[in-house]
Order: structure tokens, then C-alpha cells, then sequence
């Protein structure tokens, strides 16, 4: 009896153990943003610790929830923000993540969630084209929707997640009242009108990251809402292009465990990983996101610090996106952003 119970304890500490050798699976959307995952993390995470990740990409929300409906999950960590985030989160997709499970305490505040651990800082700013405005650039989100003094065409997003809280901020809306406003049919629509004005000057609405550099970069319009890693990609490759940081809207990345994954214990041995100061100061190194861990900062030399979007001065001056207004009131949003869009 006495083997028996030493076997039984031994299997259990096992049973407990990230297994050495074994697998899981990491999804995101692939790209460069993956690619600086993979440089960053994830093989640095293999050689440690001996688990090897597989990937894949595509982690829509009707993807997710099918497999934790129907009990047949095949990813263990999936990579998102914003809207499905919080979709996800309130429909009970996501393991619920303690602090005993990743210790959080240095997250910056307003990023941390109990259903994910914050991956990164990234932002929505004004890019331009430097070869227009050499001097006297535009400067904010007022500056983007003045086309007087700022002429040419614009590039924006096809999603309006953003956008409405830009589109805001430019008619003068202070930050903090931002939400409080939108969340009304009048602020809503104020919104919209702000955008409808703007229409006019719009080339075209992106949907690849990669458009929107390479537009300005051509000369296919002269300023664009866009996300700053992807303009200072374009910025480090010697395009003729420029950021205006005085506004931006954050918005956090996270990493969560899907219900039901197959390899829990090993997918929480990634996010204690990647949630460490010196993981979330490297991932600078291959992509221009920022950490989420207040200490990391003093771990980034000053030259990349300066490209990042979550230095204390860009926190205090950008809106950090709402993702639970946009879980619930993001169809609503996007059909009236589509109609002008459409140009209804």
C-alpha cells in the first residue's frame, strides 16, 4: 500500500510538472508581429525549457469558440485584443489567469485582465508623408482631420476600432470623457459625422497594415491612421515617412489559454515567460511594440525606448482603448462606420 501511494504521489507531481519534451500550440495572425514572437519568445522559451511550440495562425473568435463548444481544442495559447478579446472573455473562452499563476504586480495599470496576460503595447497614430510635410507636420488627430492647412489625401482603417475615439479627439473631446460620450447615441453618432466629414479626403480604407505604409510611401496619400510598428518598419527601411506622437490610441495585446487546451500546465509556463521584465524588454528588439511591464522600461536602451508606444510620456498623453465597449458595442459601431465607408 505504501508503494502504491509513493507511485500514485510521484505520477501526480508529474502530472503537475510542465512536461520536458512535449508540445504546445501558439496561434496569432502570423506576419511580422508573429515573426517577433517567435525571435523574441518563443524559441528562447524552447531552449529553456524544453517544451517545443508549434504554431498556427487565423485565431477568429467563431474559430475559438467552436473548439471550446464542441470540446475539441487543438490550441493552447492564441494571441489577440481588442473587441475579441473581450468577446472571448465574457462568452467563458478563456482560462481565468490568478496571480498565483503569473505574477502581474508590475503590469502597467489599466492593462491587466483576469482572462489573459498583457503581451505588448501597440498604437494607432498619424503617420505622413515626410516628402509633404518636411516642415510644420501634422501633430495630433485635429491635424489629420484639417485638410486646409494639412492638404491631400488620408488613408484610414476599414475597422473603425480607433478611429471613433480619434475621430472624437480631434473635435475636441478630452480623453477621459471619450467613452462616457461614445457610449451615448449622441456621442456615437458625433463620432461618426466627425468621420463622414473626413471621407471625402480618403483615398482608400486599409485593411493590411502593409498598404497603408506603402501608400505613403508612394505618394498614394499624404497622412494615414495607422499603427506605429508598422510606420517605424517603414521609417527603418528608409521610406519617406514620419509619426506624430503627440496623441495615440493604445491598445493591449494579450496571451490567453483557451478553455480546454490540451496543454494547460505548459501554456502557463509560456506566460510566465513572456510576462517577465527581461522577455517584455526584448520583444522591442525585433518589432517597435512597447512592454507592459513598468520595469522593463530601464532595460531598453534609449535609441529603441524612443520607438516604443508605452514610454511613461506616450501613456500619460494616449487613450488606452476600452475593450468591453467595444465587445458591446462594436456591431453597432462597425455598421455605422461601413455606411460611411460605403458612402451612405
Amino acid at each position: 500500500m505504501k508503494g502504491f501511494r509513493a507511485l500514485l504521489s510521484a505520477c501526480l507531481l508529474v502530472w503537475a510538472m510542465p512536461a520536458a519534451g512535449s508540445d504546445l500550440v501558439f496561434t496569432s495572425w502570423g506576419g511580422a508581429y508573429q515573426d517577433a514572437v517567435r525571435d523574441a519568445w518563443l524559441t528562447p522559451f524552447s531552449k529553456a525549457s524544453g517544451i517545443s511550440v508549434l504554431e498556427d495562425t487565423g485565431p477568429a473568435l467563431a474559430k475559438i469558440r467552436l473548439m471550446v463548444e464542441t470540446g475539441s481544442v487543438t490550441w493552447d495559447v492564441v494571441a489577440t485584443s481588442g473587441s475579441g478579446f473581450a468577446m472571448g472573455s465574457r462568452l467563458g473562452l478563456f482560462e481565468r489567469i490568478t496571480d498565483t499563476m503569473v505574477d502581474q504586480s508590475h503590469i502597467i495599470p489599466g492593462a491587466r485582465n483576469p482572462y489573459g496576460v498583457p503581451s505588448e503595447i501597440f498604437a494607432t497614430v498619424v503617420g505622413y508623408s515626410t516628402r509633404t510635410f518636411p516642415q510644420d507636420p501634422p501633430r495630433n488627430f485635429a491635424d489629420f482631420w484639417n485638410t486646409r492647412k494639412y492638404p491631400g489625401e488620408r488613408l484610414l482603417p476599414a475597422l473603425p476600432t480607433g478611429v471613433l475615439e480619434a475621430a472624437l479627439l480631434a473635435d475636441g473631446v478630452k480623453k477621459e470623457d471619450v467613452y462616457p460620450l461614445l457610449s451615448s447615441d449622441t456621442g456615437l453618432n458625433r463620432a461618426i459625422e466627425k468621420i463622414r466629414e473626413i471621407r471625402p479626403y480618403v483615398s482608400f480604407w486599409w485593411s493590411s497594415a502593409a498598404q497603408v505604409v506603402q501608400a505613403l510611401a508612394s505618394g498614394d496619400g499624404v497622412m494615414a491612421l495607422g499603427w506605429s510598428g508598422r510606420f517605424q518598419d517603414g521609417i527603418d527601411a528608409g521610406l519617406p515617412i514620419a509619426m506624430a506622437w503627440d496623441q495615440s490610441i493604445m491598445q493591449v495585446g494579450y496571451f490567453m489559454i483557451l478553455k480546454g487546451a490540451p496543454d494547460r500546465d505548459n501554456a502557463l509556463a509560456l506566460l510566465r515567460y513572456i510576462s517577465s521584465a527581461d522577455a517584455q524588454s526584448r520583444l522591442s528588439k525585433y518589432i517597435a511594440y512597447g512592454p507592459t511591464r513598468t520595469d522593463a522600461l530601464s532595460m531598453i536602451p534609449t535609441s529603441r525606448l524612443q520607438r516604443l508606444p508605452s514610454t511613461p510620456e506616450r501613456l500619460e498623453k494616449g487613450l488606452l482603448i476600452d475593450s468591453n465597449w467595444w465587445a458591446e458595442h462594436g456591431r453597432r459601431a462597425t455598421e455605422l462606420y461601413t455606411s460611411v465607408m460605403e458612402g451612405s
